[in-house]
């Protein structure tokens, strides 16, 4: 029987035409080579492959059918695409693709089910599959350092599991409700875009330890009063934008050690309070949400004291005219209704 060659192989799946000559692509081919050879011919279970840094242009198709993978290491070369073969890694955990030259990303990604820490980025994606909402076992998404618009939509009913989110340095707008379903997320750096503001029920995120929002220059101008709810948040970083208030509801924050407002035009609170630090800030706010509680019910009081005099006054009106109805009808039905009439009782009367 002839025996296979994974050298014929590595033609078919056009790893390298042969164009290239340079050290690197040549070390590059034949640790492809070696790798496939191990795994789809000799049989050897292989968990973990490290192919970063390789002047790597494109994976084979056939890479997909390693279906022992834990962990596969692309990062730092110059990959284009990521074949819809991945799919077949069903067993794996750890993904970095960092540092390539990614556009888009298959959507096969999104039937890696037991993935676990995704790393795209540092390439030039403009949007993330909608189906990365199916990566149900991710804890950690580096999609930061890419040309991102937006985020699906649906990405947070999905991704109820991650912890870790990274978008920083990107062109996003907008973030989505539904990123206030991820309740086990700790961390959410969005710092460098162009963002408009959170979601009002951002507060639903209770876990979440690290909030950074810095940076997002002209476009943030406020930040939601429910950010108050985030009970564990650690470390809030607003600055470089245009904020003039910060929500009250800060003095909520007991867990908060670390705020930073640098670079806002803010009014509230003044620069001196946040010059004193975190609890300075929170002791300020405190008393400026019992000042106003204590203002809204003195206006409350002065309410009710003006309709209750309203309500004396009427009540009043009404009593005298039911008395001098009342006098008025006992005094005609005492003189009887066929007697003449007194002009002087009736003015009087």
């Amino acid at each position: 029987m002839e025996k296979h060659s994974i050298k014929e192989d590595f033609v078919d799946v056009r790893l390298s035409d042969g164009s290239v000559h340079d050290r690197g692509t040549a070390s590059v081919d034949d640790e492809v080579i070696r790798v496939l050879n191990e795994a789809l011919y000799k049989g050897q279970v292989i968990e973990r492959v490290d192919l970063s840094a390789r002047y790597l242009k494109f994976l084979p198709e056939p890479f997909g059918k390693i279906h022992s993978l834990v962990l596969l290491d692309l990062s730092h070369n110059l990959l284009e695409v990521i074949p819809d073969s991945i799919s077949g890694l069903q067993k794996l955990e750890e993904l970095n693709v960092s540092s390539n030259l990614l556009e888009t990303l298959p959507d096969a990604i999104g039937l890696l089910a037991n993935l676990k820490v995704l790393d795209v980025s540092g390439n030039k994606l403009k949007k993330l599959p909608e189906s990365i909402a199916g990566c149900r076992s991710l804890i950690v998404l580096d999609a930061s350092f890419n040309d991102l618009m937006f985020l699906p939509k649906n990405i947070g009913f999905g991704l109820v599991n991650l912890q870790k989110f990274f978008i920083h340095l990107n062109k996003l707008k907008a973030i989505p409700n539904s990123i206030c379903e991820m309740k086990s997320l700790r961390i959410l750096d969005a710092h460098f875009n162009a963002i408009h503001g959170l979601p009002h029920s951002i507060g639903k995120l209770t876990n979440l330890e690290v909030l950074n929002m810095g940076s997002n220059f002209n476009d943030l101008t406020e930040v939601p009063e429910t950010v108050g709810d985030l009970i564990n948040l650690k470390e809030l970083d607003l600055s470089n934008n245009q904020i003039r208030a910060i929500p009250e509801t800060v003095y909520q924050l007991q867990n908060l050690t670390k705020l930073i407002l640098d670079q806002n035009p803010l009014v509230v609170p003044p620069m001196d309070v946040v010059n004193n630090g975190v609890e300075a800030v929170k002791e300020y706010m405190m008393k400026r949400r019992l000042a106003m509680l204590e203002a809204e019910e003195q206006g409350s009081l002065v309410e009710k004291n003006k309709e209750g005099e309203t309500g004396w006054a009427a009540w009043g009106t009404f009593t005298l005219h039911s008395v001098y109805s009342g006098f008025s009808y006992t005094i005609s039905s005492y003189l009887g209704r066929n007697a003449s009439k007194d002009p002087f009782l009736d003015q009087e009367l």
